[in-house]
């Protein structure tokens, strides 16, 4: 039986430092928000026999139109413009232009715009979901583990998963702000539906690790320690754990690798957070159980 647990400190060094790098990319370059949290318009069309500066340039010069993301789908040639927000006659002079510029091969795909108010909305939205949904599943997971009181509350199971669940998506969101900075990759409504299925797999496959240690506290309470307990239980989910993870890490992969470009970074967002939260689950919510339990035993001697 591998000692997961006695090597915990090396697993916190690790989480603490992936959450400190994506907690100073937020801060530092926030995040770059599509038009469904700040309004503007996306386009896709194809244009046959160029480049992404090319239709840079193209709107710049041409059309006087602030484009703020370029984006190209090689496998069905297909050009994702973000630009402010802009009318369907608008755009239907636009697409004379450009069929102008790059010949009649220019196909119109799709077009959607997003307004001020709408997006202001959405974004309030976003937020008080995320928060709804840390709230109550940990208020949930509390109560589930109502019978669990010795030697750890309920409570603190419910708290522990918070945590847990935070740890899962700011690692994500972390990397987003990274791309964003870099290659221009837009937060939109996809970005949060992202963040909603990482914190149901996280909590998933938490309570799964936590209800056996639960089922061991009673076979095992007064014939092993604490840590032990958890230890043991660890290692008989690991195997289940790692399966249903590694699996569904297989399907994100090969949908992020052979999928449409419009839903790349949003299968990315599932499989980091995904990643992440099968290692928490089993490497830092598990063993913040002991660490809580030691502290409190400490203060009780001290007292």
């Amino acid at each position: 039986m591998i000692n997961y647990v006695g090597h915990r400190k090396i697993f916190y060094c690790i989480s603490g430092l992936l959450v400190i790098v994506a907690i100073a990319a937020i801060c530092l370059w926030g995040f770059r928000l599509g038009i469904d949290f700040r309004s503007g318009s996306l386009w896709e069309v194809k244009i046959p026999d160029t480049n992404i500066q090319g239709v840079k340039d193209f709107f710049a010069s041409t059309l006087h139109q602030d484009v703020q993301t370029v984006a190209f789908d090689s496998k069905s040639g297909t050009y994702s413009i973000t630009t402010d927000v802009i009318t369907e006659a608008t755009r239907q002079q636009y697409l004379s232009q450009l069929e102008t510029s790059f010949g009649s091969g220019v196909q119109d795909v799709s077009f959607a715009t997003v307004s001020p108010t709408v997006s202001s909305q959405l974004g309030q939205e976003a937020i008080i979901a995320i928060v709804l949904v840390l709230v109550f599943i940990s208020l949930y997971v509390a109560f589930a583990f109502r019978k669990v009181s010795q030697p750890v509350s309920s409570w603190k199971y419910g708290t522990l998963t918070l945590t847990t669940l935070f740890h899962d998506v700011v690692i994500p969101a972390g990397l987003y702000a990274v791309l964003g900075r870099f290659l221009g990759v837009t937060a939109d409504s996809n970005f949060l539906v992202a963040l909603l299925v990482v914190m149901g797999f996280s909590v998933h496959d938490t309570i799964v690790v936590f209800d056996r240690v639960r089922e061991n506290l009673v076979k095992y309470r007064g014939r092993e320690e604490f840590g032990a307990i958890v230890n043991r239980s660890v290692n008989e989910t690991m195997r289940r754990s790692l399966s249903t993870s590694f699996t569904l890490i297989l399907v994100l992969l090969a949908i992020y690798l052979l999928g449409p470009l419009s839903l790349r970074y949003f299968v990315l967002t599932i499989l980091v957070g995904t990643t992440v939260g099968a290692y928490s689950s089993i490497f830092i919510a598990s063993p913040m159980l002991v660490t809580w339990n030691n502290l409190g035993k400490g203060k009780t001697k001290r007292s």
